[in-house]
């Protein structure tokens, strides 16, 4: 238990029941990702918060609540959202996640995450008096994907807030989470995966039902945080351009033409680069952390994609999570190179 490093995404009702539980256990090392701050509306499902928190960070409150349980456990607060522009650097620092999220969003950016970095996550969704529940494990064929393909459009489908949830359902719930992180932690049981819970809770029924794995030909991730900043409509990788070193397409041709010694890495998938390619090496997204030494540190490191964003994100996992300060991300990847 001392040595596991588990990550809850979101600081809501699933997570309050989840932490206690995972605190009094003993977990070594728990992670908290959420910005928000504590409303009324909360008190009702986030048990550990009392009036007296209205208005302050809830991942700041939790902690100071889970210390007095058990003083041994080292918690990581990450008073941020979970973006495109840093799940990889974020998630690659524990064993698994607990998903304790109420969006879509949020969904598909952890199974995409975990996805490359090949780490199980212990998905939960609420509503009103049902809640769902399953372990993903990219390792052995089962995601998110494998049962919904795609995200949903924008508000059709409303989250707790909007759609309302029985606050005890949360407690129900969170704790069965937090049942599988322990059996993932010690080893014990049966877990959930290729399964997911459907449980009742106005009439006590549950059923288990089998999840398809994620067929051959679609277990190319090849747009990962593309379908995420879309899903938000948010701008591609802002977060990241900022601070990341870019080459233009002209640039780059500069660079072919000056004939320096450098290294271009494309992280698409085989069947993209079989269709048209730089001439540079191969390395897929989802393979990256385990190909770190295949990736030059004493030369210059050009990496593209189809469009800049995998490769930023790539860039942004890379810098974050292992030093690289050689990275160049290749602007408008392949579509701005036919362009030209």
């Amino acid at each position: 238990m001392a040595k596991a490093k588990v990550l809850l995404v979101g600081c809501g009702g699933l997570a309050h029941p989840a932490l206690q539980y995972l605190t009094g256990a003993g977990i070594g090392c728990i992670g908290i990702v959420d910005s928000d701050r504590i409303e009324i509306h909360n008190l009702h499902r986030q048990i550990l918060f009392t009036e007296e928190d209205i208005g302050g960070d809830k991942v700041k409150v939790v902690v100071e609540r889970l210390k007095k349980l058990n003083s041994q456990v080292h918690f990581e607060m990450l008073n941020c959202l979970l973006e495109s522009s840093n799940a990889l650097a974020i998630i690659g620092n524990y064993d698994f996640v607990i998903d304790c999220t109420d969006n879509f969003a949020s969904r598909y950016l952890i199974d995409d995450a975990c996805a490359i970095l090949k780490k199980k996550w212990i998905y939960a969704a609420l509503y009103q008096y049902e809640g769902h529940i399953s372990v993903f494990d990219p390792g052995h064929g089962y995601s998110y994907r494998s049962i919904y393909r795609s995200p949903p459009k924008s508000g059709s489908i409303p989250d707790c807030e909007s759609g309302g949830v029985l606050g005890t359902l949360t407690g129900i719930i969170g704790s069965i989470q937090a049942n599988e992180a322990i059996k993932i932690v010690t080893g014990a049981g049966t877990l959930l995966i290729g399964q997911m819970l459907l449980m009742d809770i106005q009439t006590y029924s549950s059923t288990l039902i089998q999840i398809p794995k994620l067929g051959k030909t679609e277990d190319a991730i090849t747009e990962l945080m593309d379908d995420y900043d879309a899903l938000c409509g948010t701008q591609k990788n802002k977060h990241i351009q900022h601070n990341m070193k870019e080459i233009s397409i002209q640039e780059y041709q500069n660079l072919l033409d000056s004939r320096e010694d450098f290294q271009l890495i494309d992280v698409r998938e085989p069947h993209e680069f079989d269709e048209f390619n730089l001439g540079g090496e191969l390395i897929p997204m989802q393979t990256i952390p385990e190909n770190i030494n295949q990736i030059s540190r004493d030369k210059k490191v050009v990496v593209h994609c189809r469009a800049g964003s995998r490769s930023a994100q790539v860039i942004n996992y890379l810098e974050k999570s292992h030093g690289f300060t050689n990275l160049y991300n290749l602007a408008g990847g392949i579509l701005a190179w036919q362009k030209q």
